[in-house]
């Protein structure tokens, strides 16, 4: 209420007085936190690391470089190269080069230090530990993380999707280690995918798995010092047999990270984060035939569903996959399902907290209720709930003797219920057909 002029003189006053209930602003969905090693501005030690905002590959590289400069070793025979690729373990430039290029957005850079040691399992655990002071960010990748062992991973990955679990307003874009081969299907195996299952634990909702990594047509920096006295026609042979095989094969969570933004951006949290063609990738480093899937996409025993990158005639590489690791759970199989009450809720959370201190009353309740009823109103309306009808799509229910009894009201809790009827994808579409005779 806004009240003009002089209150105590006499004349005509004006009173604004507002009639229109509070409204609920939708928190962002897809802004993801990189963790991982870059040539600049990297701390002195892990523990001292920080959360950089970007918003583009430029921003990127005014903060924090390039990418690391691999050494390419070689023999030379006549006027002929043959070149040996080294291990590529440092790619996070390239990795968030991707992202923007599926479609990623604003995002977050803890640097662990720099490409000149190796990664551990010490340095992203320091770094996941800035996660809980950060608001923003909803998505967590760690793409070089998969240069740890097996057993490291699976720690890094589970105290990730934990976090995600306690704060829950974020999820984890999970990787396979290098050292696992996920088509190993033998259950017996120490080195397949059983074990890796094994390895993951934590709040297994709140975090999905994509396999396998990425040839991509993104070429790494070429470090030039090793090759001194070359005439200049060698010199050209030589980096020409070097860019046949500067290639980097990348795991996908960055990209995916990518897709997340771009499908929220062009239909909603709601909608699946599949069936999207990856850019920047020539093929997926290994083939996943439907008899693979199988073995990825359903686990009878713990649920923890692995989502497969394919190949299709004319369709390029495609995400074919939409679960979280609680495959097994109706709730939360569903990566889709998962976000969209993560979103519902980091929403509401955030614009009920004006009615923190507010009189626990009827007047309180009915601003609320119609607060939150709108809001959910409008996601309806945008297809991101079930129902032909809002009583079908939602409910919301706050109220003494409905959700509140009168001791909770004396210790000062308002308790709201909130329902939805989330939207999950047509996963399995089945086809049915006969011969019809015509008599």
């Amino acid at each position: 209420m806004a009240l003009y002029d002089h209150p105590n003189t006499p004349g005509v006053k004006l009173v604004e007085k507002s009639l229109l209930p509070p409204s609920i602003v939708q928190v962002s969905t897809a802004i993801p936190v990189f963790l991982g090693y870059t040539q600049d501005n990297y701390p002195a030690a892990a523990a001292d690391a920080k959360a950089v905002r970007i918003s583009s590959l430029k921003d990127y590289e005014d903060t924090f470089g390039k990418g690391h400069s691999y050494t390419f070793s070689y023999t030379q025979t006549g006027s002929d190269f043959t070149v040996t690729k080294p291990d590529m373990d440092f790619f996070l430039y390239e990795s968030i080069r991707l992202y923007f290029m599926n479609g990623g957005g604003a995002c977050y850079i803890i640097s662990l230090g720099d490409t000149s040691t190796n990664p551990s399992s010490t340095d992203f655990q320091s770094g996941l530990d800035l996660i809980d002071k950060l608001d923003e960010p909803t998505l967590i990748s760690f793409p070089e993380a998969v240069y740890l062992d097996h057993v490291q991973y699976g720690v890094v990955a589970s105290k990730a999707m934990d976090i995600c679990g306690q704060l829950k307003d974020k999820f984890t874009l999970v990787d396979s280690p290098n050292d696992l081969d996920l088509k190993d299907f033998d259950t017996n195996s120490s080195v397949g995918l059983s074990e890796f299952r094994g390895t993951l634990s934590g709040s297994a909702s709140y975090g999905a798995v994509y396999y396998p990594p990425l040839e991509t047509t993104v070429k790494v920096a070429v470090d030039e010092t090793g090759f001194p006295g070359l005439q200049t026609a060698d010199y050209r042979t030589l980096m020409t047999e070097i860019d046949k095989v500067a290639g980097i094969t990348i795991p996908p969570s960055a990209l995916l990270a990518g897709v997340y933004a771009r499908v929220d951006r062009e239909k909603g949290v709601w909608k699946a984060p599949a069936n999207m063609a990856l850019q920047g990738v020539i093929k997926p480093e290994k083939q996943i035939s439907d008899a693979d899937q199988n073995h990825l996409n359903v686990d009878a025993d713990s649920g923890k569903s692995v989502n497969a990158l394919r190949e299709f005639s004319g369709k390029g590489t495609v995400v074919w996959g939409a679960r979280t690791l609680d495959g097994n759970s109706n709730e939360w199989r569903y990566i889709n399902v998962r976000r969209l009450f993560i979103t519902v809720e980091e929403s509401v959370k955030k614009a009920t907290s004006q009615f923190v201190f507010e009189n626990n009353d009827a007047k309180t309740w009915v601003k609320v209720n119609s607060m939150i009823t709108s809001y959910l109103n409008g996601l309806w309306k945008d297809g991101g709930l079930l129902g032909a009808a809002p009583d079908e799509a939602y409910f919301v229910e706050v109220g003494l003797g409905t959700t509140m009894t009168q001791d909770d009201i004396l210790n000062g809790k308002m308790i709201v219920r909130i329902g939805l009827a989330a939207v999950r994808p047509a996963e399995f579409i089945i086809l049915e057909f006969s011969h019809f005779i015509n008599q």
